[in-house]
């Protein structure tokens, strides 16, 4: 029994979606006129943060039934762009098996609704191997604040300076700085350079172990 748990975000994490979620964003800015949605700002400044926080920053007009709408509306279209191309980030499968083999106590902590995260764990079957699933509307605050990863480390029952927490965004390694844990960054979406302050930075999970993650600890 290893005395550290894993937190894994989703979006970008568990799978290679954040350009579905880019593109998805820029047909929305196209539909309402919002001109063009450069790829520096999504990643800045969208990625990793609450859906419905971007939305109601974006659309600030909106009333809270307009918003949810919006809302779907996105979400509706992200899955019909992503549904074709499911898939999980290489080595993730492997990756999992060893951590639950070793007895590790594994969470998923994600900024995606219920929905989406269940859409998700459907299509690339890992649902099983997650002790604990925490979704945005679990919290008050969403990333870069470090609520919903010191909520995921309390139903674990770890404490968070024994966590590790895996991401993609800058949002989510800023929340993962913020808890107290040990960060690493995975580079679907951003360099390593900008996944900074991290423990370690990957391509894939290929590149991680238990014991690689049992060092950081030690």
């Amino acid at each position: 029994m290893k005395n550290f748990a894993v937190i894994f975000d989703m979006d970008g994490t568990l799978v290679d979606n954040t350009p579905y979620h880019y593109r998805t964003w820029q047909v929305m800015f196209e539909k309402y006129g919002m001109g063009e949605l450069p790829v520096q700002t999504y990643y800045a400044e969208f990625s990793g943060v609450p859906v419905f926080d971007t939305v109601q920053r974006i659309f600030s007009d909106r009333d809270s039934v307009g918003l949810h709408q919006l809302v779907n509306e996105k979400e509706t279209i992200y899955q019909r762009l992503y549904t074709p191309h499911a898939a999980p980030i290489k080595g993730l499968i492997a990756f999992l098996d060893e951590l639950k083999q070793n007895g590790i106590k594994i969470a998923i902590a994600s900024s995606a609704s219920i929905h989406d995260i269940d859409f998700v764990l459907d299509r690339i079957h890992v649902r099983d191997y997650f002790d604990v699933i925490i979704d945005g509307s679990q919290v008050s605050k969403g990333k870069p604040n470090p609520e919903i990863f010191l909520k995921a480390a309390a139903h674990l029952q770890t404490p968070p300076e024994h966590c590790a927490v895996i991401e993609d965004s800058i949002a989510g390694i800023k929340a993962g700085n913020g808890a107290g844990m040990k960060v690493i960054g995975i580079t679907t979406g951003n360099t390593a350079e900008k996944l900074q302050p991290s423990a370690m930075v990957i391509n894939d999970f290929t590149a991680l172990s238990v014991k690689k993650l049992a060092a950081l600890f030690n």
